[in-house]
């Protein structure tokens, strides 16, 4: 795992869509889990969200927690 990757997923946004704005590390499971199987986005974007989605669903989200420059957001906050 690329250390970079991991530092991008905690300070990019979404940048469209139902959670637009929202970081990449604080987009829900079932959101991901649909881009897994309707298809990633092309580029960087897509391969970010396919590391991030292989991160939630292994269950290893807090490991992103020590690169974080603001708190974790979960996805029932508005």
């Amino acid at each position: 795992m690329n250390p970079e990757k991991l530092k991008l997923l905690v300070t990019q946004e979404m940048p469209f869509g139902k959670y637009k704005g929202r970081l990449l590390a604080d987009l829900p499971g079932p959101y991901l889990n649909w881009f897994a199987r309707e298809g990633f986005p092309k580029g960087e974007l897509g391969a970010l969200l396919a590391l991030m989605q292989e991160i939630d669903h292994n269950g290893l989200s807090e490991l992103l927690d020590p690169l974080r420059t603001r708190p974790r957001r979960h996805f029932n906050d508005k």
